[in-house]
């Protein structure tokens, strides 16, 4: 019987610097799923790659000095090396700069355009360079970009625009007769409140501000957007052709059964991407996963913060499987995970070199010094011994079902749970008592044989999470893979085969101090100080486009003095403030609750943004924003006159 097919895919990694283990994370979730489904007897593809199109690439590529085609030449083989470090076993690399991929990209362009979902207009509006996204005033959040908090400028450009509102109600009534298509359920709750029930814009689907993108070959001027151009690699990867000469792996493989991205970007894959496929009259993918966050555990990391973990040094310290096992096991289904060195250490040596390794290794010690080494099942049962087989021919069932649920914290967490059995299942049968009366010796061998069969099924079911450890344990315990069917039935371990002489530490015992010691070492040398040194040298912030003076009088700034301030519920940032400028009182929503109490703005001076337009955070309307500095660490202060000025003062 031919075996049924599974596509997964990552999102691709863009090609602006060197992943760090928050985004290294979603591979290694993909590998698992993959793995897994494997192991289940399906026929997967597994397909990830990189996205090498876009202005920040250009922007990086000219302060290095090189050309783009060069930086992400560079960087996507960085990428890829990473991606092989961490053991995954993906059947295609895309890269958006290859041929095959850019041609399809024109094409698709063209016929959207001759089908008229496709036309041209002009863009007016707020860009942010790093997302390569466009945002009304409205959509922003405290002026900065929604998406990532970052800096947005005002970009008015020649743009071809894709009609989404034509295909807004199809959509719609897709998501609703399709319950799993966006998970987890709070992802799909998002999307459809906040993006469709409100209404969707035309999408911009074209640049002409910078060349390092696919030419529209129609109208050369222009360069195809990013999403068009990044999202179809889940097609083209495929061999998709849309002159009908498509690989037969298109057919075979498509609709994906599952897009694996990270929760920011699931606007641009449950919104936009279906929607591009209804346009082409193409089937849309089964499932789409926003999965959470990694986080460091002072926060998200961040280069400017300082506190960005890489996944080759994690892999020097703790080993490729330790790190597959922490990243995994850590992220729960929904909420954000927290990594930290410190947990990291603290895991290994609990759940790995305590609970697996030297499981593993007593059993074999065991097995050695009783019998030589030969594992017999003498079929002595009691009691305890059903309860042991129950639970391992459970763990499989459990794990399925979590996998089957894309919970890959939950099914790990089962495996450990086996393991932990394992281990009381020696302290209930006291293995060294038995072994003093030659009367229990078919007792003990069956003992024996019970857990090296129950290990044997664990480490089966932990192999696609951790795939050398896995394959360790199997070769130390002479037990040949299984599959999954082959793990409905406890005792399939051969009887009368023997374990190694000499069992392998699987995982050793980690001191923390010696571990941030090497840490320490890992991090980049300080740039030596210049002769001259400023005593406060400031910082350095991403120059913006120049302005006029016509450009800054369009803004209306005035000192406000706030009377009353309180904290906005349901948000970890925001606090509202009742701002007195002039004659009248404004309500104003800032992000700045990590900095500043309520009790600390009543009675402040502030500098307010006066003629923003009103936008709503958190439900709440805000009527301006108040000005402030922000450093290099993410600490705010607020901006306020030299003197005490009267509220209403303007800024000029």
């Amino acid at each position: 019987m031919a075996k049924k097919p599974y596509y997964i895919t990552t999102a691709i990694a863009y090609t602006s610097g060197k992943p760090h283990i928050g985004n290294t994370y979603e591979i290694v979730l993909a590998d698992s799923i993959a793995r897994y489904k494997r192991f289940a007897g399906y026929d997967v593809r597994f397909q990830t790659g990189t996205d090498e199109h876009g202005q920040k690439i250009e922007q990086k590529a000219e302060a290095a000095g090189v050309t783009p085609k060069e930086y992400v030449d560079q960087t996507a083989g960085e990428i890829k090396r990473i991606w092989d470090l961490m053991n995954t076993s993906y059947d295609k690399f895309i890269r958006t700069t290859d041929e095959d991929h850019e041609k399809q990209v024109q094409k698709i362009f063209k016929k959207l355009y001759d089908k008229g979902d496709i036309y041209k207009g002009e863009y007016e509006g707020m860009y942010c360079t790093p997302c390569e996204s466009f945002f009304t005033e409205s959509q922003l959040v405290d002026g900065k970009c929604p998406d990532c908090g970052r800096s947005v400028e005002p970009a008015k450009e020649e743009a071809y625009f894709f009609k989404m509102k034509k295909y807004q109600n199809k959509l719609i009534d897709y998501i609703n007769t399709h319950p799993d298509f966006i998970q987890p359920e709070s992802r799909k709750n998002e999307m459809m409140n906040n993006f469709l029930l409100p209404g969707l814009q035309d999408l911009c689907v074209s640049r002409t501000s910078f060349k390092w993108g696919i030419p529209v070959d129609f109208d050369p001027k222009h360069v195809i957007y990013v999403w068009i151009d990044a999202l179809t690699n889940y097609i083209t990867g495929l061999g998709f052709d849309l002159e009908g000469r498509s690989d037969r792996m298109f057919d075979k493989y498509w609709p994906c059964d599952l897009h694996l991205i990270g929760k920011d970007i699931l606007r641009f894959h449950t919104i936009y991407w279906p929607i591009m496929l209804m346009a082409l009259d193409l089937p849309l993918p089964k499932q789409v996963f926003g999965h959470p966050w990694l986080i460091q555990s002072d926060g998200k990391m961040s280069k400017s913060k300082g506190n960005v973990i890489y996944a080759d040094d994690l892999v020097e310290l703790f080993g490729v499987d330790a790190v597959r096992y922490f990243v995994l096991h850590e992220m729960p289904f929904e909420n954000d995970g927290v990594i930290s060195w410190e947990l990291m250490v603290e895991r290994l040596n609990s759940d790995l070199a305590n609970t697996l390794g030297n499981l593993v290794n007593r059993t074999i010690s065991m097995s050695n010094k009783y019998f030589d080494g030969e594992v017999n099942n003498k079929k002595v049962n009691e009691d305890v011994d059903k309860e042991l087989m129950d639970y391992a021919l459970n763990t499989r069932i459990r794990v399925s079902g979590a996998m089957d649920k894309l919970k890959v914290a939950e099914a790990i967490t089962e495996i450990f749970n086996l393991f932990k059995r394992c281990n009381k299942y020696i302290d209930e049968t006291m293995p060294w008592a038995l072994a003093k009366e030659e009367d229990k010796k078919d007792r003990l061998a069956t003992v024996l044989y019970n857990l090296v069969e129950s290990i044997v099924i664990g480490a089966t079911l932990l192999e696609p999470f951790m795939p050398e450890t896995a394959q360790k344990i199997l070769t130390q315990l002479n037990a040949p893979k299984r599959k999954v069917n082959d793990l409905v039935k406890f005792g399939g371990y051969k009887s009368g085969s023997k374990v190694t002489e000499q069992p392998e530490i699987l995982f050793a015992r980690l001191d923390l101090e010696e571990v941030m010691a090497k840490v320490e070492e890992m991090q980049p040398e300080p740039e030596p100080e210049p002769e001259a040194v400023d005593d406060n040298p400031g910082i350095d912030i991403e120059k913006k486009p120049e302005i006029t003076i016509e450009d800054f009088d369009k803004l209306q700034l005035q000192i406000g003095e706030v009377i009353a301030c309180e904290e906005v519920e349901k948000s970890k940032k925001l606090l509202c403030s009742k701002v007195k400028i002039g004659s009248e009182v404004r309500q104003i929503v800032s992000g700045i609750k990590a900095h500043y109490s309520p009790k600390d703005m009543v009675g402040k001076k502030v500098v307010v943004v006066t003629n923003l337009k009103p936008a709503k955070l958190a439900g709440i309307e805000s009527q301006g924003m108040i000005l402030c500095a922000e450093d290099a660490e993410g600490n705010l202060a607020l901006v306020t006159a030299e003197k005490d000025m009267p509220h209403g003062s303007e800024i000029c």
